[in-house]
């Protein structure tokens, strides 16, 4: 499993909107599953959304209409909306992925299928 980024041409630059940051992610495997952690303080549950299509995981909040914008005196991290997307391979069971928000925290659990282990194949140099 992989972030999907952005690409831009020679010379183009990434264009962020104040309100539309990336979360920070943290993934981990177990034995049965890749856990994903999405740093989203300050957010409101009912307003994630995860959709899955195909092979693509997205990931992605929206701010309720009329959210207060404080003048921040120091501003570290935004409370605005993001979206992230992320490309799953064969080994993850689409079908069953779950999420819950806690402390601040969207914790994705991705499960992975039994016996569709990712090969891992050393290719000799000649």
């Amino acid at each position: 499993m992989r972030r999907k980024s952005e690409q831009y041409g020679r010379g183009a630059r990434p264009q962020f909107i104040r309100s539309m940051q990336k979360a920070a992610v943290n993934i981990y495997k177990t034995g049965s599953s890749y856990e994903m952690l999405v740093l989203a303080p300050g957010r409101i549950k009912e307003h994630f959304k995860l959709d899955v299509q195909g092979t693509e995981l997205k990931i992605s909040y929206t701010p309720p209409e009329g959210f207060p914008r404080p003048d921040w005196v120091l501003s570290e991290y935004s409370r605005g909306g993001f979206t992230c997307t992320f490309q799953l391979n064969e080994t993850i069971d689409a079908a069953n992925i779950s999420a819950k928000y806690v402390d601040g925290v969207l914790q994705v659990s991705l499960p992975l299928i039994a016996g569709k282990e990712v090969t891992k194949k050393e290719i000799m140099i000649s």
